[in-house]
């Protein structure tokens, strides 16, 4: 549905600017908006890169598990079906670090292996466990205390003060990740009952 709105609005566009004798802006603006996206991706290769090396680092260095300890309780709390000593937590730890680093792109791999780790621990594989959901919520709407893929963005565009965001993401993801938290625990308990 989506990309039939898309698909309207840009055919709208191109229509538009043959009937005024315009078709040469549309030419110029593609071209110039493919040349922008295509250095916004490699300026942000550097963005991606620092992170992903320093998370990797924290990885092997064992910075995740005693993460993963620290947080065990916590964790514990919204996962209450995994193993104190699951390989997911590690993953999940990663991916909600990544998250809230805002480094949505980085938090995918770990996301992957979470719910490769969540799915060896599920008894009924054909259906996803009350961990893979809770995960799935978590990440979707996990807080972000600095949105570095964004600031690198708009860094990218010029902006003249790119970290003016960082308040409302906080505030914004902040409450996502509270809603997604409370509707999991209600939908959980009522699905005991």
């Amino acid at each position: 549905m989506v990309n039939a709105i898309w698909l309207f609005m840009l055919a709208t566009g191109i229509i538009v600017a043959a009937i005024n004798g315009r078709i040469d802006t549309v030419t110029a603006s593609a071209m110039q908006a493919a040349e922008l996206g295509v250095e916004t991706a490699l300026g942000l290769i550097g963005v991606m890169s620092l992170w992903l090396g320093l998370m990797h680092l924290a990885e092997e260095a064992g910075f995740i598990q005693g993460l993963a300890r620290l947080f065990g309780p916590v964790i514990r709390r919204l996962f209450p079906t995994l193993k104190p000593d699951s390989p997911a937590l590690g993953a999940i730890i990663m991916n909600l670090t990544a998250n809230i680093l805002g480094l949505g792109n980085a938090a995918t791999p770990f996301g992957l292996k979470a719910m490769q780790e969540l799915q060896k621990e599920n008894s009924h594989p054909e259906v996803a466990s009350q961990a893979m959901i809770t995960f799935l919520a978590l990440n979707t709407s996990c807080i972000t205390l600095i949105p570095a893929t964004i600031i690198g963005v708009r860094l990218k565009a010029n902006s003249v003060n790119p970290t003016e965001i960082i308040g409302t993401t906080i505030f914004a993801t902040g409450c996502a990740m509270t809603v997604a938290i409370i509707v999991d625990s209600v939908i959980r308990r009522r699905s005991k009952a």
